[in-house]
């Protein structure tokens, strides 16, 4: 239950920040809102750090695999790509395509055990889903 919190948390949060990133792009352009939105979040997580308590060093470090280390420049992709098609399209519309692929493509990584995850089997009411959901973006961009 703890999970579908953070997750209900974070979805607000994803679809506020698209938004204000949009804004902040007005005044410096999509490049140093990138920046800025990563140095802010820098400072945030290491205020958190300290006040947490949660840091255990780099000593694991080595045995990071390294693929896994893309996600800061992920991070990178994530907020340009959501920044500029809430620009393009508005926040309701990018945000519901934004979901939907990253259901398709977590529901991939889950069918086929990539990353380390646990592979789950596929159910045809998974695609069915994500497609519906598909049917329902065009349904809601219709006439508007």
């Amino acid at each position: 239950m703890l999970g579908i919190v953070y997750a209900f948390i974070a979805g607000i949060f994803v679809a506020v920040q698209s938004v204000f990133n949009a804004r902040v792009s007005e005044h410096v352009g999509l490049w140093g809102t990138t920046v800025i939105v990563h140095g802010i979040g820098l400072f945030f997580s290491l205020a958190m750090i300290l006040a947490v308590g949660e840091f255990s060093g780099l000593g694991g470090w080595a045995q990071i695999n390294k693929l896994y280390l893309l996600g800061g420049a992920f991070g990178m992709v994530i907020v340009y790509s959501a920044t500029r098609s809430v620009i393009l399209v508005g926040p309701t519309l990018a945000i519901a395509v934004l979901i939907v692929t990253q259901l398709a493509v977590a529901m991939m990584v889950d069918a086929n055990g990539w990353f380390g995850v646990d592979k789950l089997s596929l159910h045809w009411t998974k695609p069915l889903g994500i497609l519906i959901m598909v049917i329902g973006i065009v349904v809601f961009k219709l006439r508007g």
